[in-house]
This record gives C-alpha cells, structure tokens and sequence, in this order.
C-alpha cells in the first residue's frame, strides 16, 4: 500500500471512529435516558445506510472526473465545496421530509415507493452514465456565463478581458451537486424509514458525507472490488421501501433492520471478492 493510500485510509478510519464516538455520546447523554439506546441505534442504522449509498455514489463520481479530466488537486478542491453543498441540501431536504410527514402522514407510502423504484432501477437498470453536457443546470449555466477552454489551477473564476469567466472545475462542482441531490432522492426517504427525528438524521447524513472525501480517494482506483455493492444496495433500498409501506401495519424493530442491513453489505462485499469477473459474464 503506498503512503498516499495509508494516509486516505487512515482519514477514513478517524472519520468512522469520530462517527462511532457521536454515536456512544447519544448511548450515553442522551437527555430522556429511557429512549437513549433506540436513539443510537439508529443513528448506527442510518449511519450504515448513508455509508452504503454513499460508496455507491462514488461510482458515478469517478465518472465525473473522468469525463472533466479533473487532476487529483482539483479533485480534492471539487470534493470539498462538493460536501459542503451536500450538507446544505441534505439539511433542506431533511426538514421537508419531516415536516411533509408530519403534516401528511400518507407521504411515507410515496417515499417506500420512491426507494422500491429506485431500488429496481438500480439492480436491473442499466450502469450510471454521466453526460455533463445533457445536465440542464451545465446547459443553463453556459448561457449565463463563458467558461474557458481549460482548467486554471484550481481556481473556479478568473479575470479576462471581456470580463469574468468560469473554468470547467465549477461545472465539476455544479455536476457534483446535482447528481448528490438526485442521490437525495434516494437516501433521504431511506433514513426516514429509520427515524423522523431530524438531528439523528441529519447528523448521520453528515458523519456519512464528512468521511465521503478520503473514501473516494482510498477506493478510486479499486471500485471494481466492489461491483455487487450496487445489488446489496438496491436490496437494501427495496427493504426499507417495504418497511416505509408496512409501517401502519408492522413497524420493523431498528435492530432488526440493523442486522439485515449488514449482513446485506457483508454479502454483497464478499461476493465481488469471491466471485471472478469471467463466472459473472
């Protein structure tokens, strides 16, 4: 292992670790002491989710930057502002979720179904494809605004004599934003499955989104060590879809969807290990 993937590796350990410390503080000083382990059950929970989506999101990540010819610096650079408008939107939708299922109660059946199709469409549907240019926000954003014809460093803006222009990193930046807001779609209702209270939501969607960065650059050049995860994903999509949609009838235990949710992802892992690329053609 180089030093470089040490280091990432070592990042994604300490987010985990900080992840796995928050959710001891809410075990332990939660203020009604009575609901304390159900709460940290399920920021665990949805804290596993989260990851879970969030290694599947790298797929089409790395696509991105394939497609921009994005360098590592300006990856990192992309990345950063990346997470920090995840948080923002993440955060938005969170609020709306709760609050639509507050003030309407049926909308838990729209969202089992939105993760039933998306769980469909990820496991038979064909593989992501980026196609920046076909992104309405790219299309917008060219009218409003020239863009140079290649990068300039790092730097999003820059000065020229017809006046200010972009470069091609903040189209990288808007593609990223877009396609994690399309990821909302999915890991929004799926934690909400597990838990309505909006600062265990939030706060597991952020410790997932915080850690995101090193991950990607641990596991860039080795995702297809993990090219089942999509299937244990969309297994794990279309089981909390069905959980959303019985949940008048039957309310699974969180333990219980914590079990299943990882035996899925163990499956799923060890499966891309075992099984050789020919004896799945």
């Amino acid at each position: 292992m180089t030093k470089s993937r040490k280091h990432d590796l070592t990042r994604v350990l300490i987010w985990v670790a900080l992840a796995l410390a928050f959710n001891a503080g809410i075990y332990f000083f939660w203020p009604a002491r009575n609901v304390a382990h159900q709460k940290a059950l399920e920021f665990f929970t949805g804290y596993i989710i989260e990851y879970s989506l969030s290694v599947d999101n790298l797929f089409v990540f790395i696509m991105i930057f394939r497609y921009f010819g994005v360098s590592g610096t300006q990856q990192h650079r992309a990345l950063n502002w990346g997470i920090i408008g995840a948080i923002i939107f993440r955060m938005l939708f969170v609020f709306f979720g709760v609050a639509a299922i507050h003030l309407f109660h049926e909308v838990i059946y729209i969202f089992g179904a939105i993760l039933i199709f998306s769980a469909y469409k990820m496991a038979f549907g064909r593989d992501r494809e980026v196609e920046p240019n076909k992104i309405l926000i790219v299309h917008w954003f060219r009218k409003i605004m020239p863009v140079t014809e290649g990068y300039i460093g790092d730097q999003f803006f820059v000065k020229r004599i017809g006046g200010l222009m972009a470069t091609p990193l903040l189209l990288v930046v808007l593609v990223v934003e877009s396609s994690d807001i399309m990821f909302a779609v999915d890991s929004i209702p799926a934690i909400l499955a597990i838990t309505q209270d909006p600062m265990i939501v939030i706060t597991s969607n952020i410790f997932a989104i915080l850690g995101l960065r090193s991950l990607y650059f641990l596991l860039a050049d080795s995702m297809e060590l993990f090219r089942f995860l999509k299937h244990g994903v969309a297994l794990i999509l279309a089981f909390v879809g069905i959980k959303m949609l019985i949940m008048d009838l039957y309310k699974v235990p969180t333990s219980l969807s914590l079990i299943l949710i990882v035996v899925i992802l163990l499956v799923a892992i060890l499966a891309s290990r075992i099984i050789k690329p020919k004896q799945v053609e």
